[in-house]
């Protein structure tokens, strides 16, 4: 006889599809918080949008105004343009309308006006906002402007400090809350420097010298990219920005001069080649007119680019 208590087949089947069934159910809460929580993960905020000096701040401000104003005009338009569907759905016999055209100089003033007022207001802003953010504007600080002449090459970044006399490939190391005065050109094509946690794109061009202001508020390594394609070797083109405090950058220097390579114009020829991938290089001397020479050699004519050092080509060209 068997026991009224065994379990056939059958309730085996469905009590195991009940288990089941209860472990889908208790899976889906966690689905759920895994998927809000991946858009949340997405934003985490290492761009313009997480500012860690003055110009990157008021860039973000200026960012922040301008969405709100066209918002003014956005969020109201989605809404009319919601109501309106829902109100004259076919199923509304409510919504009467006139097939005759009439003119209704109100709405024409309203749909004329705000949309014009927008743009004013904008306009104002930004063009305001612009002149603040000019690049060459010295930023007010109470320590003196740190000189750094960034040259592009293919493909990677050079940093030359003048006053230190020393250079770095791909490592940009400023000391934190003290203003850096960047003089930027390229040794080939048109390029962009861009560190975005410290503000201001800005392009480097060959045979000319752009200028830019930046800071860094507090100690921390913030990725510089180039934001302007420039061939094969474009998408490793990346470099840290480490800012430190003074004490430490003047213990890199101190080190930087105390090991690795001289930077001579053999030593920057060789350098110039492309290549991709370059790993982080300092150099304990620099050719004091190199970033010079650079210059010079972008903006002669292609026949007197392998002049003599003697030559002495004319002044280059002041970009932005």
């Amino acid at each position: 006889m068997q026991d009224g208590c065994e379990a056939t087949p059958e309730t085996a089947r469905g009590s195991a599809s009940r288990q089941s069934y209860g472990h889908r159910r208790s899976a889906w809460p966690r689905w759920l918080v895994l998927s809000a929580a991946m858009p949340v993960a997405s934003c985490a905020q290492t761009g313009v949008l997480d500012p860690q000096g003055p110009v990157a701040s008021a860039i973000r401000l200026l960012l922040i105004n301008s969405t709100a104003i066209m918002l003014v005009v956005i969020v109201p338009v989605i809404l009319a343009t919601l109501a309106f569907a829902w109100w004259y759905r076919s199923s509304n016999v409510r919504a009467g309308h006139s097939e005759e055209l009439a003119y209704e100089g109100r709405i024409d003033f309203v749909v004329w006006s705000i949309p014009a007022l927008v743009v004013i207001l904008l306009g104002g802003v930004t063009w305001i906002g612009s002149h603040q953010l000019d690049p060459r504007a010295p930023i007010a600080a109470n320590a003196k402007p740190l000189q750094v002449d960034v040259a592009a090459l293919d493909w990677k970044w050079l940093f030359i400090y003048p006053d230190q006399g020393v250079a770095a490939l791909n490592q940009l190391v400023i000391p934190a809350g003290t203003p850096v005065s960047f003089r930027l050109t390229s040794a080939n094509v048109m390029n962009s420097f861009f560190v975005p946690q410290l503000g201001s794109q800005i392009y480097t061009m060959p045979g000319m010298t752009t200028h830019l202001n930046l800071l860094a508020d507090r100690p921390g390594e913030y990725p510089g990219i180039s934001a302007n394609f420039s061939g094969d070797g474009f998408a490793d083109m990346h470099f840290i920005a480490k800012a430190v405090p003074t004490e430490a950058f003047d213990a890199w220097v101190a080190q930087v001069r105390g090991s690795g390579s001289a930077l001579d114009m053999p030593a920057y020829a060789e350098l110039a080649k492309p290549s991709i991938a370059v790993p982080p290089t300092t150099y304990r001397s620099v050719d004091p007119k190199l970033f010079e020479r650079i210059v010079d050699r972008t903006a002669l004519a292609p026949e007197k680019a392998g002049a003599s050092e003697n030559y002495c080509p004319p002044a280059p060209r002041a970009g932005g």
